[in-house]
């Protein structure tokens, strides 16, 4: 497990750091850890739909309509990675 998602999903961290983790697991190519980002139901909004928009922007097709079809996501984001396929 890398060092950016364990940041990412600690509980006592700043907004910055998470940003900072989302965005170097983007940089890194992490699709299968961004998508567990967006389907996590204790991670706010904001940092969900970041990690979505990174798994655009690192070629996850695959993941993203996996989250597209995946029910137990919000229904926000699931329009939103349809969009982002």
């Amino acid at each position: 497990m890398s060092t950016a998602f364990q940041t990412a999903v600690r509980t006592a961290v700043s907004d910055t750091d998470r940003r900072d983790a989302i965005d170097q697991l983007v940089r890194e190519g992490e699709r299968t850890n961004l998508g567990i980002l967006v389907r996590m139901h204790g991670l706010r909004g904001t940092f969900r739909r970041q990690a979505l928009n990174g798994l655009a922007r690192c070629n996850g097709t695959t993941e993203l309509e996996a989250l597209a079809e995946d029910t137990t996501v919000d229904p926000s984001l699931r329009r939103r990675a349809g969009e982002l396929c």
